[in-house]
C-alpha cells in the first residue's frame, strides 16, 4: 500500500510572487519602476524646495510627499538590491500596500501642486511659474508610476 503524497504547505511562496533580489530587481517590470519613481519624485521635491512658495500650506504637502515617499521607495529599493525579504509572502502586501498608498498620496500633491500652479499664473514671475510647470508635470508622472506600479504590484500579491 502507498503512502499518500504529502500535502504541500504555505511556507513556500509561488514563485511569481517572490520579489527579486540584487541585478534580478532591474529586470522585474513592478520593481524596475522604482528607479523613475525616485528621479521624478526627486525632481518635484527639488523644484518646489527652489522656488519661492507663495501658498505654504499646500505646497508644504507637496513637499512632504515627495520627500518622505523618496526616503521609503529609497529604502524599499534597497531593501529589495540586498534581499533583505527572505521570500517572505508579507512582502507582497507590504509592496501592493505600499505602492497604493503612494499613489493616493502623490495624486493629491499633484493635484494641489496643480492648483498652486494655475494661482500663480497671475503673478509677473515667469521663471518662478516655469519651475511650478514643470513641477507639476513630474509630479503627474511619479503618480503615474506609482499608480502602474501599485497595479503590477496588487497583481503580484493576488498570484499568492
Amino acid at each position: 500500500m502507498a503512502s499518500p503524497e504529502p500535502e504541500p504547505t504555505n511556507t513556500d511562496p509561488p514563485s511569481d510572487c517572490i520579489i527579486p533580489a540584487g541585478t534580478r530587481l532591474l529586470t522585474s517590470i513592478p520593481d524596475f519602476l522604482m528607479l523613475p519613481e525616485l528621479v521624478f519624485g526627486g525632481l518635484v521635491w527639488i523644484l518646489v524646495a527652489s522656488i519661492d512658495v507663495f501658498d505654504k500650506l499646500s505646497q508644504g504637502w507637496v513637499i512632504f510627499v515627495a520627500l518622505l515617499l523618496f526616503i521609503l521607495t529609497l529604502l524599499l529599493l534597497i531593501c529589495y538590491f540586498t534581499g533583505w525579504p527572505r521570500n517572505s509572502t508579507a512582502w507582497c502586501s507590504l509592496d501592493a500596500c505600499y505602492h497604493g498608498t503612494a499613489a493616493l498620496l502623490y495624486f493629491s500633491a499633484a493635484v494641489l501642486q496643480a492648483n498652486s500652479t494655475v494661482r500663480l499664473q497671475s503673478l509677473p514671475s515667469g521663471k518662478q511659474y516655469q519651475t511650478d510647470i514643470a513641477a507639476t508635470v513630474f509630479a503627474f508622472a511619479a503618480t503615474a508610476l506609482y499608480i502602474v506600479h501599485a497595479m503590477f504590484s496588487f497583481k503580484r500579491w493576488k498570484t499568492v
